[in-house]
């Protein structure tokens, strides 16, 4: 069953953290019937388990939607059976949450606590608005210096995008790129600077692996296995690294909300909508396929498009 699971997903290139979660909610699924085979449980069952976690488990509605995605990617791509539309199951409706923007001060108190490549890192990630995933995943041939840009690959939704370069990083990234040039000519005397590629590139551009272009910017410490391929090699900064810094940072910092790397992307949002910036800008350079999810940064802006001034104000 999980070799068939991992081919089906992996077809369908997923991420590994998605790959990872949804082989954990397909086996709690299979546990809760003790082991039956899928192919023997159907729509009712399905709405069996959906409801054990909602009432018994009492999941947040995101993790009810998340686990019904799950055994709905098994049935259709792994088992291939139909169980009805999927449709029509009742998803747990989200609740409404405003994100947890920081001041500009408080941003600026923040990254002045981390320090080593994590400062560099959180520093581009609240001057683009990129996702720490997609900072960690940057290959050199995505920043662009002369124009001023970097391109994201493959972000949320598999989809491609450009965002602004901050020009005060220049000397920084400049640095750490002639720095991380020096590491893969190192790797490459040991023959050991091959770099994963995505989907099917290395099978295209068999020499690409090896190239400097598609090397890390962010690149780990040390070599280690890949548990896909099994291959031996330097991989990126996992996102730990970045969450830790960033919770150990806001300590010392004294901010008392709960600050994660995403936090900064949300301040990147408010910050430009705060100065005045076009919302619909905002959208593309956040990748939001939907503007209304761009709009909730309106409702933590002192002023904007859905701002009010308190009547105690006027008095």
């Amino acid at each position: 069953m999980k070799s068939a699971y991992l081919t089906a997903i992996r077809v369908e290139n997923y991420a590994r953290t998605t790959e990872k979660t949804y082989w954990q909610w397909i086996r709690d699924f299979l546990r809760f019937y003790d082991g039956r085979r899928p192919r023997d449980l159907g729509a009712e069952e399905i709405h069996a388990y959906l409801g054990y976690l909602a009432v018994e488990k009492q999941v947040a509605a995101a993790t009810q939607n998340q686990a019904l995605n799950a055994v709905v990617f098994l049935y259709r791509n792994v088992v291939k059976k139909e169980v009805g539309d999927f449709s029509t199951f009742p998803r747990a409706r989200r609740g409404k949450h405003l994100p947890v923007v920081c001041s500009r001060e408080e941003v600026s108190a923040l990254l002045g606590e981390i320090v080593g490549v994590e400062c560099l890192i959180t520093r581009l990630m609240y001057g683009t608005g990129m996702r720490v995933s997609e900072t960690l995943r940057l290959r050199v041939q995505d920043i662009g210096l002369d124009r001023k840009e970097i391109t994201v690959r493959s972000g949320k939704g598999n989809k491609d995008r450009r965002v602004p370069f901050p020009d005060s990083l220049r000397d920084d990234i400049s640095a750490h790129l002639s720095w991380r040039r020096r590491l893969f000519e190192e790797d490459r005397k040991k023959n050991m600077h091959e770099v994963e590629l995505p989907g099917a590139l290395a099978r295209k551009y068999p020499a690409a692996p090896h190239e400097w272009k598609w090397q890390y910017v962010f690149p780990a410490d040390d070599y280690s296995t890949d548990p896909r391929s099994g291959a031996y090699r330097r991989h990126h900064i996992l996102p730990k690294r970045i969450q830790r810094a960033v919770r150990q940072a806001s300590k010392k910092a004294g901010i008392n909300s709960r600050i994660t790397p995403h936090t900064l992307r949300h301040c990147f949002a408010t910050h430009l909508l705060e100065a005045g910036q076009d919302i619909r800008t905002v959208q593309e350079l956040l990748g939001h396929s939907d503007v209304k999810t761009t709009m909730i940064y309106t409702h933590v802006l002192n002023k904007g498009p859905l701002g009010v001034v308190s009547p105690l104000d006027t008095l």
